[in-house]
């Protein structure tokens, strides 16, 4: 059985598979789109994980990841913003080696609040000001810089961007070549977040669609509270037909971070990724293909 035409199995569901076995598993198990991840096409080579991709009849649906742009001016944030820059390369040269309808989507993670500091709100004007200096860069290298806010546990590690708004409040101060990430896991409890996705699909500026599923209780690392679809309280019938309604048309990813998704049988894992999508996801789409 083929998987959901625009279903994109995200390469961290299954972390630990090798580069070349996420391809195979991927494409045999009927997939037409996978999320690539930076470490694992660093561990290839960007040319041979180039090649690659290209052999496998795959599409890209995004790359993660850049960003971490909250330090201050300096020689740490001048390497941070050059690694971007790198970025930005290997998501055009893999998006030009995926198949028809490979999307050129650069997924940035804000970053947290420098260490020792308090600052906030300086920290997300930071964001706003490297992002300011890579647009044009990736608008000449047709990549789109997608935003993605996360959920306010990680504001303080991980991302001070929060909430679909602010993400887009930033995005909106550049031009297309800047978009958002509407990931499920992160913003299915904020009360604004209809309203936003409007807001964004309005303004053609939705770069990705991920969806997994948030139980409780959490783990003790929170970063790998991740589930299933339809394992746990998010609604996706009400979620998924509010992307839907902006006309967003592109591939959507199942993206899981959980110890215990990650040790199982990497094969029963992409199947179960598949029937989870095509259960509570699926059902909620009018646009069936890319």
């Amino acid at each position: 059985m083929s998987a959901h035409p625009r279903l994109s199995l995200n390469q961290a569901t299954i972390k630990y598979a090798p580069f070349d076995e996420a391809l195979r598993l991927t494409a045999g198990a009927g997939y037409e789109s996978i999320g690539l991840w930076r470490e694992p096409v660093a561990d290839v080579g960007l040319a041979e994980a180039a090649r690659r991709l290209n052999d496998s009849g795959l599409r890209i649906s995004s790359l993660c990841r850049g960003g971490f742009f909250t330090l201050p001016e300096g020689p740490e944030r001048r390497a941070a913003i050059d690694e971007n820059r790198r970025a930005i390369e290997e998501t055009r040269v893999l998006a030009a080696a995926g198949a028809e309808g490979s999307a050129a989507a650069l997924v940035l993670v804000a970053g947290g609040i420098p260490t020792g500091t308090t600052d906030l709100v300086g920290s997300r004007e930071r964001v706003r000001d490297a992002i300011g200096e890579l647009a044009a860069e990736a608008a000449a290298a047709g990549v789109t810089l997608a935003i993605e806010p996360l959920h306010p546990m990680y504001a303080s590690d991980r991302a001070v961007v929060s909430t679909l708004d602010q993400a887009l409040d930033i995005a909106l101060q550049f031009g297309p070549e800047v978009g958002v990430v509407v990931d499920t896991f992160h913003i299915w409890w904020d009360p604004q977040v209809f309203a936003a996705i409007e807001r964004a699909g309005t303004a053609g500026r939705i770069a990705s669609y991920q969806v997994c599923d948030w139980a409780t209780p959490l783990p003790a690392d929170v970063l790998l509270a991740r589930h299933y679809p339809g394992d746990g309280v998010i609604d996706f019938s009400a979620l998924t037909r509010a992307v839907d309604a902006t006309g967003y048309a592109g591939d959507i990813e199942v993206e899981i971070f959980n110890e215990t998704i990650w040790d199982d049988a990497w094969p029963t894992v992409v199947a179960r990724t598949a029937s989870s999508f095509a259960d509570v996801v699926a059902p909620h789409l009018s646009v069936l293909t890319t």
